[in-house]
């Protein structure tokens, strides 16, 4: 695009005009599926609780999320006389920013990513870590003690399970030999036997897959780890002093990561946008990549959106324990074994 741009512009222009509409092709249809997948959530949620959902604004309740939409923007912003305005302001506009940036390094399909970078894994884990700002801002900047309690507890939850998080990556870097994710997809074709698409078919990856998707669900604040929204203790979570767009904001924020979480569990372990088996003798490879992403990414959310409607919220305690005890060791343990194997097959059989 760059050079269909140098028509026109000079070389700097051309970059800067090819990147702000790679920008824009990414941000305006994930909007759009925030508001698809909120609709989708609330119907999985009635159809397992043999409810209808939304079914009345538009055709089979389509339109449902942008009434919703609507309704919040015409809302009135209220700040508590008692907040630190500026930083109360600020806030959700952290989380909202963090939520996009990190999509400029997610590959859609082979060469389609805004921004292919060797580090791009360091980028995830990076900017991610960053929404915890926005949530601590937050309940700090209300000046009320139920939203400070929730940041306090947001925060201390995003932390303990990004460092588990962390060790499930060093496994999937170790095998693949590079922090590239167009690369890491790459890897994963014909990964078992030459048949089969995607580092979680291998037993040894297998059960951080499993780790890395529980986790992704603590990360985003899903039921059942949505502490920071225990109504019985907390009355709403961090959130709870904000109104009109400036909550529309950590609401598009926590979907955005939702389906962040979704396409790094399929990028990561089960193959991004290759199809699952890898032979000649289906078709499928004639279907684009992009099309394979987004049926993992939806496969993936819908198992969030089961989880959420079935399995009832954990205990403080409970929660740390899985994170600290459970998957900390677990992770370790993997990062050890993993690392062993390819030392013994991969360089122990050319030494």
């Amino acid at each position: 695009m760059t050079a269909w741009f140098q028509n026109w512009f000079t070389y700097e222009w051309s970059w800067f005009l090819a990147t702000m509409v790679g920008i824009l092709v990414i941000a305006f249809p994930l909007m759009l599926a925030v508001a698809m997948i909120i609709y989708a959530d609330r119907k999985i949620w009635a159809a397992i609780a043999l409810r209808r959902g939304p079914n009345v604004v538009g055709p089979f309740g389509l339109l449902q999320s942008f009434a919703d939409g609507l309704k919040v923007f015409l809302k009135e912003t209220i700040v508590p006389s008692a907040a630190n305005k500026g930083l109360f302001l600020v806030a959700p506009i952290i989380s909202f920013t963090v939520a996009l940036i990190v999509w400029a390094v997610i590959p859609f399909d082979a060469g389609v990513v805004l921004a292919d970078i060797n580090v791009g894994l360091l980028y995830v884990l990076a900017a991610s870590s960053l929404g915890v700002y926005g949530v601590i801002v937050a309940g700090w900047a209300s000046n009320s003690k139920y939203p400070f309690y929730s940041a306090l507890r947001a925060a201390a939850q995003m932390v303990s399970y990004e460092v588990s998080l962390g060790f499930v990556l060093i496994s999937v870097v170790l095998w693949a030999g590079t922090f590239n994710l167009s690369a890491i997809v790459l890897a994963q074709q014909g990964h078992i036997f030459g048949l089969l698409n995607g580092f979680g078919f291998n037993p040894l990856l297998f059960p951080m897959a499993v780790v890395f998707l529980i986790s992704s669900m603590a990360e985003t604040f899903r039921t059942p780890f949505d502490l920071t929204e225990a109504e019985s203790e907390l009355v709403a979570g961090f959130q709870t002093e904000y109104s009109s767009m400036s909550f529309a904001l950590f609401w598009l924020g926590e979907y955005g990561n939702v389906i962040l979480m979704c396409a790094l569990n399929a990028l990561l372990f089960w193959g991004g946008w290759l199809p699952p088996l890898n032979i000649d003798l289906i078709p499928w490879f004639d279907i684009p990549g992009i099309f394979w992403l987004f049926a993992k990414i939806l496969f993936f959310f819908f198992v969030f959106s089961w989880v959420r409607a079935t399995v009832p919220r954990y205990r403080y305690d409970q929660l740390m324990r899985l994170g600290w005890k459970i998957f900390l060791p677990l992770s370790l343990l993997f990062v050890v074994l993993v690392s062993g194997w390819l030392m013994l097959t991969r360089y122990g059989a050319g030494a």
